[in-house]
């Protein structure tokens, strides 16, 4: 069991130099929205992975709404899965497939204050180890980009500055989770 605490944001524009980083394809359909379940191919990799909000079994509208306290983790458990599987369970999907191209980019350099950097002692790792993954969406969803960044914990997640070429933080909001595009 994890924890995923991550932030969400809209696109303004395209890096240009995009084709230079690694990108995974990725395909997942889900087999119930609330809590959310679904399955998984990223490349040659298949697993079901459950979502809920950071309360085991809430009961909540959504599994990506924070509590009300501010805090936008979400419990999350990964499941291996081998390739029939996979097929046989995404064959049993509610709603349409979601088909997508994940980026995967260096954090942006001013994420962070000098300050924030300065008084953690484990920033130069933290830097390190971000990554933005930018989901460029295909068939039903084309033209939807999508950016997330997954931080190490709720304070991080906070300090950081969203990169310039992001629009609106849509961190919390249902109607950009995957689970509810799903559904539409």
């Amino acid at each position: 069991m994890g924890v995923e605490i991550e932030r969400k944001f809209t696109v303004k524009s395209l890096p240009e130099n995009l084709s230079d980083f690694p990108c995974r394809i990725i395909e997942q359909g889900y087999l119930n929205v609330v809590p959310a379940i679904r399955v998984r191919r990223e490349d040659d990799h298949y697993y079901m992975t459950y979502k809920s909000r950071k309360g085991f079994g809430s009961d909540n509208n959504s599994a990506n709404v924070p509590d009300g306290n501010g805090e936008i983790g979400k419990t999350e458990y990964n499941l291996p899965l081998d390739k029939e599987s996979y097929e046989h369970l995404v064959a049993k999907a509610d709603g349409k497939v979601i088909k997508k191209k994940r980026y995967l980019l260096p954090i942006n350099d001013d994420a962070f204050t000098s300050a924030f950097l300065s008084a953690n002692t484990e920033a130069a790792d933290i830097m390190k180890k971000l990554v933005i993954e930018l989901d460029v969406f295909e068939g039903a969803f084309e033209g939807t980009i999508i950016a997330e960044v997954e931080f190490p914990d709720e304070d991080t997640a906070a300090e950081y500055h969203p990169a310039s070429w992001f629009l609106e933080d849509v961190t919390g909001d249902y109607k950009y989770s995957n689970a509810h595009m799903s559904s539409m």
